[in-house]
This record gives structure tokens, C-alpha cells and sequence, in this order.
């Protein structure tokens, strides 16, 4: 994916007039627009089983996510001045917030749900590899040691999936 080069947003500067004031609001919602596609995409990539490609934008996620977070703290510091010039501004930031903070909940399901998933498999694999290990027959077995099983095969773990 190519990335577009895009002004700094303004997180420094004091809105003193419209134009600031809408460009503040502009630069956010671009901002929070580029990162709701980026964590669609990522979960998409998840839900079906393409890991490698899920996670392969995340540097660009943290600097999107960065970005997004420097402009939330200047909306905030600015808040007189953006209600004061770009009233309308401020019910943008607001309706894209509802639809980001959905698409972000969303996100962190599918992410859950993949951890979730590869865990029990490690876990599986893991139980089953001991359980071919353990000695067979009738009787009591010995205490298990604390320390793992003596003779338990080495796990393997292919990151090519």
C-alpha cells in the first residue's frame, strides 16, 4: 500500500479563526477516516485467516493512531474556539467519532478472537504431544514433576500461516 503524503495535523497552534478552527476539523476527520479503513482492512484480513497481511500495516496504524490522538488533544484544548467557529465542525467530530468508536470495538473483537483461537490451538497441540509422550498401562502413575515432562517432544510453531 502506498502511502499519501498529508500535511502535520495542527496540534500545537491555537485556533484563533474559521479557517483554523475548520482546518482542525478537517485534518481530525481525515485522520480518524484513514484509520477506520486501516482497522477495517486489518480485520478483514483476520477474519479470514490472513494474519501476515492483517498485521503488516501496523506501523502504520501506531502513526495513524498517534496522529488521530495529537488531534482528539487539540480538539480538546480548542474546544471554545471550535465551538465558537465551526459549530457544525464539532457534530462532524461527533457522528465520526460514534461510527470510528464501532469500527474500533470491532477491531479489538476479531483481534481477541484470533488470540483466543491461536491459543487454544498451541494449547491443543501442546496437550497432545504430551499425551503421545505419557507411558501407557495399568496402575498408578507417579506424581507429575513440576518441572514439565521429561520426555515431551519439542513444540514447533510455523509463522509462515
Amino acid at each position: 500500500m502506498a502511502e499519501t503524503a498529508r500535511p502535520a495535523p495542527v496540534t500545537n497552534t491555537q485556533v484563533t479563526d474559521a479557517a483554523a478552527a475548520e482546518r482542525l476539523v478537517a485534518e481530525t476527520l481525515t485522520t480518524m477516516r484513514e484509520l477506520e479503513i486501516l482497522l477495517g482492512r486489518e480485520s478483514d484480513h483476520i477474519r479470514v485467516g490472513r494474519l501476515a497481511e492483517g498485521l503488516a500495516e501496523a506501523p502504520q496504524k501506531t502513526a495513524l493512531a498517534g496522529a488521530y490522538l495529537r488531534g482528539l488533544q487539540a480538539v480538546k484544548a480548542n474546544a471554545v474556539a471550535l465551538a465558537r467557529f465551526a459549530p457544525e465542525g464539532i457534530a462532524s467530530l461527533r457522528e465520526a467519532h460514534g461510527r470510528f468508536s464501532e469500527v474500533v470495538a470491532a477491531n479489538q473483537a476479531v483481534l481477541a478472537t484470533a488470540r483466543s483461537v491461536s491459543e487454544g490451538l498451541l494449547r491443543n497441540l501442546s496437550t497432545e504431544l504430551t499425551r503421545s509422550t505419557e507411558p501407557k498401562g495399568y496402575g498408578t502413575r507417579p506424581a507429575p514433576s513440576p518441572y514439565g515432562h521429561r520426555r515431551s517432544a519439542p513444540l514447533v510453531l510455523s509463522r509462515s500461516l
